[in-house]
């Protein structure tokens, strides 16, 4: 390592610290926090976490202490401090933190994107040199100083809330320009750019989130994407490690776990209710999935509840 390096390294682990800090000081228990610059979250857990399935929406995460490993179909994705992750399209995924402890708690910044001022700010200042093949809706970047000195910028700011207004917007700029300026920076370009295959892509994306539980076509859902067949399902597969279908799939189930456990809806009207038309095959799927039967963790709800 060169004296370089060194000191790059060396700087990140002070803003790093810095970030801990601030955070401990005003997040003092494990919970999602939602704070006064709207697009930013603040999670923390004083233990590693079970595995969690979400729809994960468009956003940047950046952890500041610990570990967590996140799934994206067959795909694993192990990041922490040194890394940061960047979906930048809406994806089931699923995830558990692997390093924390009350000494040295899990923190993670999300900030959720907004499309329209990506849009702008590419508007504003192009990038040359997009590469035309279609990639992944989800991808680790290694971390680096001026991300983490714009991150601890806007931490710094939920101390001093008259500035917010002014200074935050400012702020988030530059962190979408650093992440379009950054090695994948062309994934978040494609996503905002409305006639990339990408951007096709997340219509289709979009759709399938409103329309789940009904019947899939992949004719009509190319049409929504103005793409072919063919070209839907490459391009798709592509972005999200998944087929449409199973796309869809996942939805379901996650929509019908949901169900079950918040709203404590039977297993035949949670089946039902997300498009299923066979229960026995919404069983083994369920099954595969969470890795037990939906009829087995409503019991064990109830017996708990």
């Amino acid at each position: 390592m060169d004296n370089h390096d060194a000191s790059i390294l060396h700087d990140t682990a002070v803003y790093r610290a810095e970030l801990v800090r601030l955070l401990t000081q005003r997040f003092d228990a494990p919970g999602t926090y939602e704070t006064a610059i709207a697009p930013l979250h603040v999670i923390r857990l004083d233990g590693p976490s079970e595995l969690i399935h979400v729809v994960h929406r468009p956003a940047l995460c950046l952890i500041v202490q610990g570990r967590k490993e996140v799934g994206l179909g067959d795909e694993r994705f192990l990041y922490d401090p040194l890394n940061y992750l960047v979906v930048s399209v809406t994806l089931p995924v699923s995830g558990r933190v692997i390093e924390a402890s009350p000494e040295a708690p899990y923190f993670c910044v999300r900030l959720d994107f907004d499309p329209a001022q990506l849009t702008q700010l590419i508007a504003e200042s192009p990038l040359t040199g997009i590469p035309q093949e279609t990639g992944r809706g989800m991808f680790l970047d290694k971390i680096d100083v001026t991300l983490l000195d714009t991150m601890l910028r806007l931490v710094r700011l939920l101390d001093n809330p008259r500035d917010i207004g002014m200074l935050a917007p400012m702020a988030l700029r530059e962190l979408y320009y650093r992440l379009l300026r950054g090695q994948h920076g062309h994934l978040l370009y494609e996503i905002a750019v409305s006639d990339s295959q990408t951007h096709r892509v997340t219509r289709a994306i979009d759709w399938l989130n409103k329309h789940f539980t009904e019947p899939l076509r992949i004719d009509a859902l190319a049409q929504v994407a103005s793409l072919s067949n063919s070209a839907l399902h490459h391009r798709f597969k592509a972005v999200t490690a998944m087929s449409p279908l199973q796309y869809q799939k996942q939805l379901r189930l996650q929509e019908a776990r949901r169900l079950i456990i918040n709203e404590g809806l039977d297993v035949s009207s949670a089946c039902y209710r997300v498009g299923y038309e066979s229960a026995s095959q919404f069983s083994r799927e369920y099954n595969r999935q969470f890795g037990c039967p939906p009829s087995k963790e409503l019991s064990r709800l109830r017996q708990t509840g």
